[in-house]
């Protein structure tokens, strides 16, 4: 890690602390930075970044960075396997064919917040304004009662940890690892999957597909956004570094 150069925000946050101690630990250096806008002076150490969207992303620009980032559009093509409840990919132009209430949320991360709507209108408010050719991600509304983040690496778990309720985390490791077994061939190198586990057997909406009970996917993550939620900061370090590309 003697080369390795690690830029955080430097507003305090205890899991972005916590990295950075493991960082350092580990020989590697750490920048905070306030003024993300400019470009910082890093040598020619291998630069990581992590932090806020916002953040990484304008760094990425400014220092010639190519980040790792899951496709927020892939959970609608998994097996239903590994849903275990019906999510769509559709236009704003066909939203009038969906039918209430859902669990709507942007393909592009953070063009609004995502939630449950129960009418037509409630979304139409929300998304007023976004070009009809935008996707939206519509799934099913599926009960949970248990969630883990895991963070993955070259298809490997280098730590998970319950971050909402409790069980057997043994159980949700294996259905980790045959996700990412069936997938391996296209998930990016560096990110983070967040499971649930649901006890739901029926669907709220009796149109849709049936809804499953056992461990599912809920949601990718970027490894260089996204918060421990309990994980252990010296295992995931790698995963963190190799979220983002150094031009080689």
């Amino acid at each position: 890690m003697k080369n390795n150069l690690l830029l955080i925000p430097d507003k305090p946050d205890p899991e972005r602390d916590a990295l950075a101690a493991a960082w350092k630990n580990q020989g590697g250096e750490v920048k905070k930075i306030g003024k993300f806008w400019i470009k910082p002076e890093v040598g020619n150490k291998r630069v990581s970044l992590y932090g806020s969207d916002s953040f990484c992303l304008v760094l990425a620009q400014i220092l010639d960075l190519e980040m790792h980032m899951p496709d927020d559009a892939f959970i609608a093509k998994l097996d239903y396997s590994f849903l275990k409840r019906k999510i769509d990919l559709i236009p704003v132009s066909d939203i009038q064919d969906i039918s209430f209430p859902k669990f709507i949320k942007p393909a592009i991360p953070k063009l609004y917040k995502a939630e449950v709507f129960n009418s037509l209108e409630h979304l139409q408010e929300k998304i007023d304004g976004i070009e009809t050719d935008k996707l939206l991600l519509v799934s099913d509304i599926i009960s949970v009662d248990a969630e883990v983040r895991s963070f993955i690496l070259d298809g490997k778990i280098m730590d998970l940890s319950f971050y909402e309720g409790q069980g057997n985390l043994e159980e949700a490791k294996a259905f980790i690892q045959d996700f990412l077994l069936q997938y391996k061939d296209k998930i990016p190198r560096a990110f983070v999957l967040d499971v649930g586990r649901s006890q739901e057997t029926s669907p709220i909406n009796q149109e849709t597909s049936p809804i499953s009970p056992g461990w599912f996917v809920i949601e990718f993550n970027s490894a260089w956004g996204a918060g421990l939620n309990g994980c252990n900061a010296e295992k995931v370090l790698p995963c963190v570094l190799e979220a983002t590309k150094n031009g080689e």
